[in-house]
């Protein structure tokens, strides 16, 4: 039987592992009277075939595993350029009003594990670009570079400085960003990068984390078809697989929550998917992909300018939106930076989930000042501020959560 790479959660602080094979999450701190800290969990990538997994998962110091799977860029849905004429705040740096908020984003670390950034682009002038690349085997530093774009994108949304007079970033006031390029050129890429990248940002002090992918389980079911399996066979080891990874990726959000406590909680912030559509059939609706769908994640729906609407005012639900999501964020025709310059506009909730990504910094930085962050309170404000009134009326409230996010004012 063929031999596959697992993903595999140890806790054991004395296990050393060399790095290309594996990331140590240090211990994580817990804040508050009669605090403990909890011991040190490391990701190893284990080759074995699924008979040994037993064997494996009975071993005292795992906690979990995982067959790593495929993932793919959650791709937008249309795309447009945008000409040098537009100046002023995007419509969706309007909508979650961020430009008239007195926060910025300084002092907020935030990560975006994507296919990479064009560290050119003048989006990015001034801001610190921490890259490593974790579609190869070791995590290369200082890689991490676009060839796609949708990376390049989703940054310029999050903490794009302003280009051409146009202001495109909901949190320009950011410095320093992590940037994991966990998908390829083609948009593909696999849970065990995305694993090593989750975990490297949370050592690393992300704040926010924002993912615009989703695995790939069409993709999944071929390669096990391809491998000579019955369809209903593979279909079922797939299903397996699947839920295996949704267990990986909230046993590492719960990790990348709490690693640096109060002091320095991490939000993980993912899209909801496009598979939805609603401009055939009020009814096809598709739930929330993975790994937005595990515990610990923000997931995110896209909303857009309808007929006469305006950015504070009847706003819909995009007709490619998946349902089910927590918030919801701008995801139509938002104007970005383009990978080699200049500015692109794109829709998806890949654009939404960004949106969001942003304004959790800027509550980030605002109960930062105020010294009054801690896991809870930066969950509660972001989710605290979403808000239903600027969409229109008789939405369905499972396709946009609890609503629009609001920047603080």
């Amino acid at each position: 039987m063929k031999k596959d790479r697992f993903i595999v959660l140890r806790q054991d602080a004395s296990i050393q592992i060399r790095a290309e094979e594996s990331s140590a999450i240090p211990p994580r701190v817990n804040a508050g009277a009669g605090a403990s800290v909890a011991p040190q969990m490391t990701l190893k990538i284990e080759t074995l075939d699924h008979r040994e997994l037993p064997d494996l998962l009975q071993e005292k110091d795992v906690q979990l595993a995982a067959p790593s799977v495929p993932m793919r860029l959650i791709r937008p849905v249309s795309r447009s350029e945008v000409g040098a004429s537009a100046t002023g705040p995007t419509w969706g740096v309007q909508a979650v009003k961020a430009d008239s908020s007195p926060q910025d984003g300084k002092g907020v670390t935030v990560a975006v594990l994507d296919t990479g950034i064009d560290p050119e682009h003048p989006a990015f002038a001034g801001v610190n670009l921490v890259r490593r690349d974790f579609t190869l085997e070791g995590g290369d530093a200082d890689g991490g570079v676009d060839a796609e774009g949708h990376g390049t994108h989703c940054a310029g949304t999050i903490f794009g400085r302003d280009v051409a007079g146009q202001r495109i970033g909901v949190a320009p006031g950011v410095q320093r960003a992590l940037i994991g390029r966990v998908l390829g050129a083609d948009g593909s890429g696999s849970s065990e990068g995305i694993a090593r990248a989750l975990a490297w940002a949370a050592q690393e002090g992300a704040h926010v984390v924002s993912m615009s992918l989703g695995m790939d389980f069409p993709g999944l079911v071929a390669e096990l078809i391809k491998r000579g399996l019955p369809a209903e066979l593979a279909t079922s080891q797939a299903l397996l697989d699947y839920r295996a990874n949704l267990n990986l990726f909230g046993a590492l959000a719960a990790y990348a929550r709490s690693y640096g406590g109060d002091a320095t909680p991490t939000l993980l912030i993912a899209a909801a998917g496009n598979e939805s559509r609603r401009q055939q059939n009020p009814d096809w609706e598709v739930g929330v992909a993975p790994p937005a769908t595990s515990d610990g994640f923000i997931s995110v729906a896209a909303v857009g300018l309808g007929k006469d609407a305006k950015p504070d005012q009847g706003l819909t639900v995009a007709p490619f939106s998946n349902t089910g999501a927590t918030l919801s964020g701008p995801g139509v025709n938002v104007t970005s930076a383009r990978l080699g310059g200049g500015l692109v506009a794109y829709s998806g909730t890949s654009m939404a989930t960004p949106h969001v990504a942003g304004v959790a910094a800027l509550w980030f930085q605002s109960l930062i000042n105020s010294g009054d962050l801690t896991r809870n309170t930066v969950e509660t404000a972001l989710k605290g501020s979403a808000s239903r009134k600027p969409l229109i009326g008789g939405v369905d409230k499972l396709d946009v959560g609890l609503g629009l996010v609001q920047a603080p004012q």
